[in-house]
């Protein structure tokens, strides 16, 4: 809990949310039960479902605008991941002393749970889940919350666990005051969201590595260490984290690295090997994530017998390298989460037979010169699936046979059955955000699995 907040705690103290999405309802709903006089405000609209939560909770809420007295006598605001603090408003408000901060730093001061926190560029939500599926496995008594799954102020209005795994985001970590996790994980960093950080990679590592700024000797942060940006600020914690480097080169982590699909780990003077292809995570990229989540798991006490059953049992969330059919010999796979080009990387490499490549959407600023290794010679086709392609099909134009522009999934997915021969793999891995297209990147692959579903009922059904 903030000072200001403390020093307000003789009366009755009043909040203001900005934002009336999934945290800022969750945020207002624990506010309530917590004794503060809540006022949710939001921008834009808010969705009938959350007002019917907030009216039966009795709490005050506007959209469409921030009224001129939103803030007067406020002791604290909570607001949205997707509000900056560059904002004008936000700036004022902390240069009168009110406290700004973010769902999960508000929660924080109301759960007794140890915290595991991840975050990096691209892995978060698998690490997350695998995590959470571990403890799970492990007998423990644990919560999941965070960027996925629901908010962790909402749950705590009726629950706290034990344990709570949390993924998050830099824009939530800018929030964070005095949460402390037990155990960071910290998979990467690479140029993402630089539009939020005026463009300086600098400022956006600065955004992760915040997260462990109130963690001290009996903490662990688990760190990919073949990162120069990562490895140079780790070094710097010696004396007050205990560091935990993994890698696939064992140079870089002799306790915990990789060879082949072989996970290597020695902890408390136990040497493990876990074998990954006994699992459902493929890719290299789900080497690093697992060993990570696996070491999270050891920490908590999950023995290692249970982390076995627990990896052969876990199925990662839909938009990941998913398989969603098979027609004329060709595998279509759903990776509409590759939104930047390091995610892709990893997807690109990560099948080796010949691709037909769905790419394309919003641009954020992409150097597909990274990618040209990994298409060249390996890519058959590539489908651009956006309303600006001129980028990406100049990237790629001296490298890939053929290229297609399209807005359309149902008509990607006809022109890699058109140019495809059996045995190869149409992968959507976009590389880009899709919001010229769709509402989310949720949005473009469940479109993307729907219109491969329809083709799979109507070959059944001719």
């Amino acid at each position: 809990m903030t000072k200001a907040m403390t020093q307000a705690s003789n009366r009755k103290m009043k909040i203001v949310i900005l934002g009336a999405g999934e945290s800022g309802v969750g945020a207002a709903l624990l506010a309530a039960k917590q004794g503060y006089h809540v006022m949710v405000s939001d921008s834009g609209s808010i969705a009938l479902p959350r007002k019917t939560l907030l009216s039966q909770a009795g709490i005050r809420y506007e959209e469409g605008k921030h009224s001129s007295d939103l803030f007067e006598d406020v002791d604290v605001v909570v607001k949205s991941p997707g509000i900056p603090y560059s904002l004008p408003m936000i700036q004022s408000l902390m240069a009168n002393q009110v406290p700004v901060i973010d769902e999960l730093e508000f929660a924080s001061s109301y759960s007794r749970g140890k915290i595991i926190a991840i975050t990096g560029t691209n892995g978060k939500t698998t690490t997350t889940l695998l995590t959470h599926h571990l403890l799970k496995k492990g007998g423990k008594d644990v919560g999941l919350a965070g960027n996925v799954g629901q908010s962790w102020a909402g749950q705590l209005v009726d629950q706290d666990h034990t344990w709570w795994v949390l993924e998050v985001s830099s824009f939530q970590i800018e929030g964070f005051r005095t949460l402390k996790p037990s155990v960071a994980i910290l998979l990467n960093i690479t140029p993402d969201h630089l539009d939020r950080y005026g463009y300086q990679m600098g400022a956006y590592a600065e955004a992760k590595f915040k997260l462990m700024d109130s963690m001290d000797l009996h903490d662990h942060v688990i760190y990919f260490n073949e990162q120069d940006i990562i490895r140079q600020r780790v070094a710097s914690w010696e004396s007050r984290i205990n560091r935990i480097p993994i890698a696939w080169d064992a140079a870089y982590s002799p306790s915990h690295f990789v060879t082949d699909d072989m996970l290597h780990i020695t902890w408390q003077d136990d040497n493990m090997v876990f074998d990954l292809s006994e699992t459902n995570l493929r890719g290299k990229h789900n080497q690093i994530n697992a060993l990570a989540a696996i070491q999270a798991a050891l920490i908590a006490g999950v023995g290692e017998e249970q982390v076995r059953e627990g990896l052969r049992s876990f199925v990662n969330a839909p938009h990941r390298m998913e398989a969603v059919g098979t027609f004329n010999g060709i595998r279509f796979i759903n990776d509409s989460k590759g939104t930047n080009v390091d995610a892709t990387a990893y997807a690109l490499a990560a099948y080796k037979e010949p691709l037909i490549w769905i790419a394309g959407g919003v641009d954020k600023g992409n150097d597909y010169n990274e990618l040209i290794p990994l298409v060249k010679g390996h890519v058959s086709h590539l489908i651009c699936l956006g309303k600006d392609n001129e980028k990406l099909k100049k990237a790629f134009e001296d490298i890939v046979p053929r290229i297609s522009e399209t807005q359309s999934v149902e008509e990607a997915i006809s022109l890699a059955l058109t140019y495809a021969n059996s045995g190869e793999t149409a992968l959507l891995s976009p590389a880009c955000a899709s919001f010229d297209l769709f509402k989310n990147y949720e949005d473009r692959g469940d479109q993307f699995r729907a219109a491969v579903n329809r083709l799979a009922e109507r070959r059944t059904s001719s």
